[in-house]
């Protein structure tokens, strides 16, 4: 493989205005299809197979009008007045006539007619039904439902709730503060201005391409709102690491006195075959989250994995091109006219000696610490988003806050039973058997019949739980109401419990089932790609087990803020509560590729020198030495840059950039910089022993650059590892 990329690398050199004018064409071509047949991406969550699923999309051919999008505008009178009151009545009745006007609304009911006033007057409900379910709203629907908040006066507050007016989370000028803090790192890195800039600008390119080409996507398929945030986040993150490892690679070799084209074939071999593996993990990771049979969190694990495959092919082919552009411009002044041999040990190299010196203590105190970071684990809560956790001062917030403090909590998600027969006689019969059943259950504030298809076949009823949709006491009761409605299904009669809360309990089910299957499945493939490229078994194990020790403590400590309140308002969560359902496996693929890359960054190098002959001891020195500048400036980039986006408002991305934040540092300094050196030390040459059978099995594919030679060198032998 570095023959391969070696050839590569001097190709894109040599014809670099050729690759430069091939990307330029390829990234217009994909922004205009972006802008001219790119669609919208959805805000919805759903699981195909699932009872509440099944349920609603029944509801669409038996009783249309049930299966589009529910919402509620919560009206409140002025204090020390109640709805009743003439001109505040007057007002309920404009603002009812109001929201009828918004466009995809067939039916707006007024609390009077629904009886939905709370105890003492002052706070009701309108009922809003739309024709369509939330994701195929068009967006002029869903700007006049949420500008419906513009109606208050001082005889009436009116805040439009329900999923409606969710949104899609936008990026800001809170996240080009990330991207500024990496350009800083990369001059003080680099100490080139030019460096710096060519760096960022391959990485911005590889976005651009990224994320072109994601919404162009969406012309054909469903998209998550939150894909184009993680593929932005991730894009920019990898694109500028292997930028910066390649790069630095070069510079280095171009401070050493080699030629300019040599050096770029080089490190296009040897940095590149550790991008290419490092890429590949992160691609499995994401790609893998297809194996969870969620269609939304398919196309967001895709999308991301094809930013990420972007910026390695950037980095590949664009980045060679560039560096022929800019020559030793990319080397500082004072090292472009004096090259040196003998660079100055920096300290990589001085906590290389030292976590292989203190081995013992390092590892004992590593995995004691990191474990005590993860005990709050056990405490982890699950749910998919609800007004609760929007964003303090949003209409979606304001309005659950109302409704919970007049009607209490569970009135912000009902559920919805849907019982179904041949004929009316029997679904009304089933009807008033399952309302007499579930006004028993625990935790059912008020059950009571709701719609029904025009032939009485196909009838609903709605539960009002006591607890918040995103509860635990309301998780177990989408459990036990399905468990005591069951029997009930008699002879041709079926009963189904659905609704967005229902559709959130079945979602976070079917995400914890497959956990483990998506783990044995990314970690095994992994697993064998980290074999295949440094031949050895105890390395790849030791790396897998790394990040189960990165991934319990970023768990841990997300779960002690976001759940469990801890400093969670100096990061803006006035409302800590369960975890967003699809986290932890959103975190877990992509701190897994990020894990994976700086394993290879820093053990590649190790086994390079190793492999040349140093004992394993000094190769891990020399391999950190060598690695440290380079994985500290990549760990610091990508954690501004996750960094960056816990300033958004919406809550799941707060989340997701606080713990790749966190996993990022923990991972880089923590386990590959400090605990990988110290066991690979402990280890010794056992770290590199490889069974004589599997190594003749093992395709050899040299990320190390062991056969590499220039055209005009002589053939060398190629080492073998220990076997």
């Amino acid at each position: 493989m570095a023959n391969l990329l070696y050839r590569l690398g001097r190709f894109s050199y040599q014809r670099r205005r050729l690759v430069a004018a091939v990307w330029a064409v390829f990234l217009v071509l994909l922004g205009v299809g972006a802008l001219t047949l790119g669609g919208k991406t959805t805000n919805t969550f759903s699981i195909p197979g699932t009872e509440s699923q099944r349920a609603l999309d029944a509801l669409k051919t038996e009783l249309p009008a049930a299966s589009g999008a529910s919402a509620t505008v919560v009206v409140k009178a002025p204090e020390g007045k109640t709805l009743a009151d003439p001109a505040v009545k007057a007002a309920v009745g404009t603002t009812v006539a109001q929201v009828a006007k918004v466009p995809a609304v067939i039916a707006a009911i007024d609390p009077f007619t629904s009886k939905a006033i709370s105890p003492d007057g002052a706070t009701g409900l309108i009922s809003v039904q739309f024709d369509k379910p939330a994701d195929e709203l068009a967006k002029e629907s869903t700007e006049a439902y949420d500008g419906l908040s513009g109606l208050s006066s001082g005889d009436l507050q009116v805040v439009p709730g329900g999923q409606i007016v969710g949104g899609v989370p936008e990026v800001g000028a809170t996240e080009v503060i990330g991207v500024a803090v990496a350009a800083v790192v990369l001059i003080v890195t680099f100490g080139s201005l030019v460096a710096a800039g060519m760096t960022l600008l391959t990485a911005l390119l590889g976005v651009l391409a990224g994320m072109a080409g994601l919404f162009l996507v969406t012309a054909f398929a469903d998209v998550s709102s939150t894909a184009p945030i993680l593929a932005l986040m991730l894009g920019l993150a990898v694109g500028i690491d292997y930028a910066l490892f390649i790069s630095s690679r070069h510079r280095t070799q171009l401070a050493e006195g080699m030629d300019e084209e040599e050096s770029v074939g080089r490190a296009t071999a040897t940095a590149g075959s550790a991008v290419l593996f490092a890429g590949a993990t992160v691609v499995i990771a994401l790609a893998g989250l297809s194996v969870v049979g969620v269609p939304f969190l398919t196309a967001m694990g895709f999308a991301a994995a094809a930013t990420v495959l972007t910026a390695v092919l950037v980095a590949l082919t664009l980045l060679p091109a560039l560096l022929g552009f800019v020559g030793k411009r990319i080397l500082p002044r004072k090292l472009r006219k004096a090259p040196t041999a003998a660079p100055v040990e920096g300290f990589g190299f001085r906590w290389g000696r030292f976590t292989t010196r203190f081995r013992v203590p390092i590892v004992a105190l590593g995995i004691i610490g990191l474990g005590l970071l993860a005990i709050p684990v056990k405490d982890m809560q699950l749910a998919l988003p609800d007004g609760a956790s929007a964003a303090a001062g949003t209409n979606q917030r304001v309005a659950y806050d109302l409704t919970s403090a007049a009607f209490g909590p569970g009135a912000n998600g009902p559920l919805v039973v849907v019982v179904k027969s041949n004929t009316p006689a029997t679904s009304g019969a089933v009807v008033e058997q399952v309302l007499a059943k579930t006004q028993g259950l625990k935790d059912v504030v008020a059950a009571q019949p709701g719609p029904a298809s025009a032939d009485g076949a196909t009838r609903l009823l709605q539960v009002i739980p006591a607890s918040g949709p995103a509860t635990e006491q309301t998780a177990d009761l989408v459990k036990n109401l399905r468990a005591a409605v069951q029997p009930l299904a008699t002879g041709d009669a079926t009963i189904s419990v659905t609704g967005n809360t229902a559709v959130g309990v079945d979602v976070s089910n079917k995400l914890s089932d497959a956990l483990p299957t998506y783990l044995l499945i990314v970690i095994g493939l992994s697993f064998l790609l980290l074999l295949l490229a440094f031949r050895s078994l105890l390395v790849p194990l030791k790396a897998t087990l790394g990040f189960v020790l990165t991934i319990g403590a970023t768990f841990g400590i997300t779960v002690a803020v976001f759940q469990q309140g801890w400093g969670a308002e100096l990061l803006g969560v006035d409302s800590p509560g369960p975890l967003v359902s699809f986290l932890p496996i959103i975190m877990m693929g992509v701190l897994f590729g990020l894990a994976m890359d700086y394993e290879v960054f820093i053990v590649s190098r190790v086994r390079e020198e190793f492999v040349h002959g140093k004992h394993a001891t000094e190769a891990t020195v020399e391999g950190l030495g060598h690695g440290a500048r380079v994985v500290t400036a990549a760990a610091l980039i990508m954690a501004s840059v996750f960094a960056g986006f816990i300033m958004v408002h919406d809550p799941i991305i707060k989340a997701i950039g606080f713990g790749l934040t966190i996993g990022v540092l923990i991972d880089a300094f923590v386990v590959r910089m400090t605990l990988v050196p110290a066991v690979l030390s402990l280890l010794g040459d056992r770290a590199w022993w490889f069974p004589k059978w599997l190594d003749r099995i093992t395709p050899k594919v040299d990320i190390e650059g062991e056969t590499l030679r220039a055209p005009d060198e002589p053939d060398r032998k190629e080492l073998v590892t220990v076997d």
